[in-house]
């Protein structure tokens, strides 16, 4: 299955990159290839957030939406994506932010994927792994955008 993981030294805080990630429904305007991002359902508890959203990306003619659950963790600085349904075989996405002082942080991207058909992995296989080495860049872009440039 192929894996990515980076770590990457923003100068925003834990909290707001946390922030930032958590905030789903805003992918579509920053995020390589995805063009699209509704949340089925949201859940509260125990400071905690669970959410289930339907993404769609695409890249030239192809198109895929799947769907995944998301678990919000502030206390622990910590979003998990956890695959539902869709064209891959399995999906694990987790993102953790690790303050470094009061106004920067390191964060640390990780995700596993496999997709259900091989020819669909071929054709869509090393876009993804692009798109993924541009998704830490794509979040700090943004970052700095809202919060402005540490």
């Amino acid at each position: 299955m192929p894996k990515y993981e980076t770590t990457r030294r923003v100068a925003h805080s834990a909290a707001d990159m946390f922030a930032l990630v958590a905030d789903v429904e805003k992918y579509p305007e920053f995020l390589p290839m995805c063009e699209a991002l509704s949340v089925r359902e949201r859940r509260d508890r125990d400071g905690q957030t669970l959410l289930v959203a339907d993404m769609t990306v695409g890249y030239k003619a192809i198109r895929e939406t799947f769907t995944s659950q998301v678990h919000l963790k502030p206390a622990e600085s910590q979003i998990r994506a956890r695959y539902i349904d869709g064209p891959f075989k399995s999906l694990d996405n987790l993102w953790t932010f690790k303050p470094v002082g009061d106004k920067a942080c390191d964060v640390v991207f990780f995700i596993d994927y496999e997709f259900k058909s091989r020819v669909l992995g071929a054709l869509m296989g090393a876009m993804f792994d692009r798109a993924f080495r541009k998704f830490a860049e794509a979040f700090e872009e943004r970052a700095d955008k809202v919060y402005g440039k540490g």
